[in-house]
Formats: structure tokens, C-alpha cells, sequence
């Protein structure tokens, strides 16, 4: 097997553990909300936004992660990719569980 390979099973298995922990972490009245396909599409965009983030962003620089901006942001894409409409306010929950995934794994 490659490392390309190993590379996208090892992306694929982070995938399934962030969505699972989203799940677990949303709270009861939104857990209903969104269904698991929508959850792993929230994860690439909130990923698309932290890479333009970085981009545009100085080596020196902190980097501040307004989770609002980042909810507002999934909810327009979902809404361009005719993905649904999205509360950003629902949206925040999804995008705060995946901060917290990301904190488990440092």
C-alpha cells in the first residue's frame, strides 16, 4: 500500500471520528437535525475555511478562529452547494464540536 493510500484511510478514519464526535456533542434538539452526510460535509468546508484561513494569514501571525464567522460561512456554502439552508446559529454547535475534536487529538 502507498502512502497516498495510507494517507486517505488514515483521512477517512479521522473523518468518522470527528463526525461521531460531533454527534456525541451536539446537544439533544440538534442532534436530529442533521443527517451524517451533512455532518462530513461541514467538516470539509469548515476545513476548506481553516485553508484559506492559513493562506491569508502571516508564519508570525496568531491565528484567531471567530467559530460565528466559520458557521456563517458553512451556512452559505451549504446554501451555494444546494447542500440545504442552515441556521448559523445550529451550524455553531457543529463547527465548536469540531474545535473540540481537533483539541482531543493535540
Amino acid at each position: 500500500m502507498s502512502t497516498f493510500e495510507e494517507d486517505l484511510i488514515l483521512d477517512a478514519e479521522d473523518d468518522r471520528k470527528t463526525v461521531e464526535y460531533i454527534k456525541n456533542y451536539l446537544p439533544q434538539e440538534l442532534k436530529d437535525r442533521f443527517t451524517e452526510d451533512e455532518l462530513y460535509y461541514f467538516i470539509d468546508v469548515i476545513g476548506e475555511y481553516y485553508v484559506d484561513l492559513l493562506d491569508k494569514h502571516n508564519d508570525d501571525e496568531e491565528i484567531d478562529i471567530d467559530v460565528e464567522e466559520v458557521a456563517k460561512y458553512v451556512a452559505k456554502q451549504a446554501k451555494k452547494d444546494k447542500m440545504g439552508e442552515f441556521d448559523p446559529e445550529d451550524l455553531r454547535w457543529v463547527v465548536d464540536g469540531e474545535l473540540e475534536y481537533g483539541e482531543t487529538q493535540n
